[in-house]
């Protein structure tokens, strides 16, 4: 995994970067916070969605609430971005939705989308 650092309107996000899945676990997810808030001297965190166990978008696992939590626990904020139209589920709809209202947590199609949620 690399980091790479943005800056946009004054505030930098640490855009994530590899050749396989990153985010596992909770425990992973935390330690890409960490890795930014030490590295890259952010908290927020722009990840591509194929770099995401594809268990974080089944919600009845639980994996996304869990992950999510520690997030906003630490001060971290989070902005996944990919194609979410093969999704065809009402609770993930709703959770992306509801996600995308608030000031923590964004799903949206693109990097540049991504990074804007969390520099306006």
């Amino acid at each position: 995994m690399e980091l790479t650092k943005i800056e946009n309107n004054g505030i930098v996000c640490a855009v994530v970067n590899s050749n396989e899945i990153v985010i596992t676990d909770a425990q992973s997810a935390l330690d890409v916070l960490m890795s930014a808030k030490y590295d890259i001297g952010t908290k927020n965190i722009v990840v591509d969605k194929k770099w995401i166990t594809e268990d974080f978008f089944i919600l009845s696992k639980g994996l996304a609430g869990e992950i999510l939590q520690k997030y906003v626990n630490y001060g971290g904020r989070i902005a996944i971005y990919g194609d979410y139209s093969h999704y065809t589920s009402k609770p993930l709809k709703d959770f992306i939705y509801e996600s995308n209202r608030g000031r923590d947590v964004f799903f949206v199609a693109t990097q540049e989308e991504a990074v804007e949620m969390l520099t306006r």
